[in-house]
């Protein structure tokens, strides 16, 4: 479209842009200027330099300034200061409505980022230009201000043009079409507004098809940072992962196990591709990222052996790099997975001499959980174990009642048992008898499936109910499934007057007869084992320990047993078989 020369131009127009000839070079050459200017002077100049600025000049200089400030953040305040970039903004104020959508969410951005003061004139005139035009700009012109603006608009409290931005994106979420813009989307404003972020999952899984290695990356590194476990999203990202010959960088491969285990998502195939693509990275790895790796890992219950031994080779190489963090994460790790390295005496030796007197320095909870950790790895000393049992260092536990205390309390009585039970050499301080009475809180759990059917099969076995006790909670901190006494014939006896030392406080006062067995019951969930395993967890390995050395025979009833029995004799017959074997292994000895 033609419009009017400007004084001292010519008339003639210019068959590409519409302008009068010299008035397109001259623009031309302004817009050259612009786009290689190198210093702040060089565009400020341009206003009186006698050219002739049109419509996007003035935001196009803006856009420049804050791009070279961007490196010399320093000079900011000096430039707010210059008369001549008090008159840009004028002269950007006076234009804005020509300036063209695309330049108009970077002018925003920009002054934004020139740390313009909050009651600019300047700035709120752009900001309300952006509102007015929100239902003309282009979701991409959305998504731009989205990436680059919202955090400014936080900072500043633009929470009305925020909110705008926020509704419109939501709206106009079918236009996205492309794997960047969503990926974008759902880094920078997901966390905002949850029905966004509902809409953003959505055409993600349309468009996770197109997604390249790094792209699948940023979507589960947010999912994990917003705590949000959107099943099918996972799902078809974990396809892709295994499917596709995508080649994975280690901190890809760091990235996507921090992700898996973040959010408990539970895919064999892919963790069989993290753990055997990080195998070969193992050396190039630092002490942090080897810890961080194995505690993902770890929350995912995967134990592969290869990749946790040259975790512990790695922890080994690198002693004198390896800080006391990082080590405390590995041995929480190694305990969580009941993981012992070949190398055993070796980690060790050196878990004893970095720790050494930096145990006491540690957060108090930390200290529980390492000396804890040492228990189930059966690596505690008798050092450490008063430590943490000293009474002017357990009393700050032992009224807690938010979840994180009563776990740390729930530890404490852990390594407790196993200072009386597996330490017999040990003989205080110990926690206080009052501390070793159970809470409420131990029973006080939903019934599971296997926990039902187990009462009844047994309950019928007994035939009366003096003959067993169910749900018991011992001084150790563990709950046993049921507990029956037989006799030397193997016949069941009541409970009732006979001493019971593990309850707290101990009870009765009759001792067992000659040759009389005391049976505890401990099923085993799905959740009790490592993944895709028959072994158990260290902290259920630690409670199996802590029943045999309180002298019980134990019988096991896993979930992946019981699963396979069909009728009521046949778990009749089952528990009548383990309560068999169990005395049998007993007598061997």
């Amino acid at each position: 479209m033609y419009m009017p020369p400007e004084r001292g131009c010519s008339s003639s127009p210019c068959r590409i842009s519409g302008w009068p000839t010299e008035t397109c070079q001259e623009r031309q050459e302004v817009d050259h200027l612009i786009e290689k200017a190198a210093r702040p002077e060089e565009l400020l100049d341009l206003l009186g330099g006698g050219h002739c600025l049109h419509q996007n000049h003035a935001a196009l200089i803006l856009i420049r300034l804050s791009r070279l400030l961007s490196e010399k953040p320093g000079d900011k305040a000096s430039l707010v200061r210059d008369a001549r970039f008090q008159q840009l903004l004028h002269l950007v104020n006076s234009q804005i409505t020509t300036v063209w959508h695309g330049t108009l969410v970077k002018l925003l951005r920009s002054l934004y980022a020139l740390a313009l003061p909050a009651g600019s004139k300047e700035l709120q005139s752009v900001e309300q230009e952006v509102r007015w035009r929100m239902r003309r700009l282009k979701y991409k012109h959305l998504a731009f201000l989205a990436e680059s603006s919202t955090t400014y608009m936080q900072e500043r409290e633009s929470r009305e043009l925020l909110a705008e931005l926020l509704v419109h994106l939501e709206r106009r979420w079918a236009e996205i079409e492309d794997g960047r813009t969503v990926v974008a989307m759902m880094m920078k404003v997901g966390h905002l507004s949850e029905s966004l972020m509902n809409r953003l999952e959505d055409k993600c899984l349309e468009l996770v098809e197109q997604f390249g290695p790094d792209e699948l990356r940023k979507v589960l590194v947010t999912l994990a940072a917003q705590n949000r476990r959107s099943v099918p999203l996972l799902r078809a990202i974990s396809y892709h992962l295994v499917q596709k010959p995508f080649p994975l960088t280690k901190g890809m491969l760091l990235d996507l196990a921090y992700a898996y285990g973040k959010l408990g998502f539970h895919q064999t195939q892919v963790f069989q591709r993290l753990a055997a693509d990080l195998l070969p990275h193992t050396p190039s790895l630092t002490s942090g990222e080897v810890a961080r790796c194995a505690k993902s890992f770890a929350f995912l219950k995967w134990l592969n052996l290869p990749l946790f031994e040259a975790f512990a080779q790695h922890v080994l190489n690198r002693a004198q790099s390896t800080t006391v963090p990082h080590l405390c994460n590995m041995l929480l790790a190694f305990a969580r997975l009941n993981f012992r390295p070949e190398r055993e005496d070796q980690f060790f030796s050196l878990v004893r001499e970095k720790l050494g007197s930096e145990l006491a320095g540690l957060d108090p909870a930390l200290q529980v959980d390492v000396v804890w950790a040492l228990c189930v790895l059966q690596q505690v000393r008798e050092a450490e174990l008063r430590a943490v049992l000293r009474p002017e260092f357990h009393t700050q536990f032992l009224g807690g009642e938010s979840p994180k205390d009563q776990s740390i309390f729930q530890k404490l009585l852990h390594i407790n048992a196993t200072a009386q039970l597996e330490h017999p050499e040990y003989t205080s301080p110990l926690l206080p008898v009052s501390a070793l009475v159970p809470r409420l809180s131990a029973l006080d759990k939903k019934v599971t499936p296997l926990q039902k059917e187990l009462q009844e099969t047994l309950k019928g076995l007994l035939g009366s109910s003096d003959r067993g006790s169910f749900m018991v909670a011992t001084q150790y901190g563990w709950v046993l499934d049921a507990e029956v006494l037989l006799d030397a014939d193997s016949q069941f006896l009541p409970l009732r007057d006979f001493v019971a030392p593990h309850l707290a406080p101990p009870s009765g006062s009759q001792p067992l007869p000659p040759g009389a067995k005391r049976l505890a019951f401990l099923r085993w969930e799905f959740p009790n084992f490592n993944s895709r395993s028959k072994d158990l967890l260290g902290r259920f390995v630690l409670a199996r320990r802590h029943v045999l050395a309180a002298g019980f025979l134990v019988v096991d009833v896993p979930y992946y047993e019981w699963l396979e029995l069909k009728s009521e004799w046949q778990k009749g017959a089952y528990l009548k078989d383990k309560i068999r074997k169990a005395v049998a292994e007993e007598l061997a000895k």
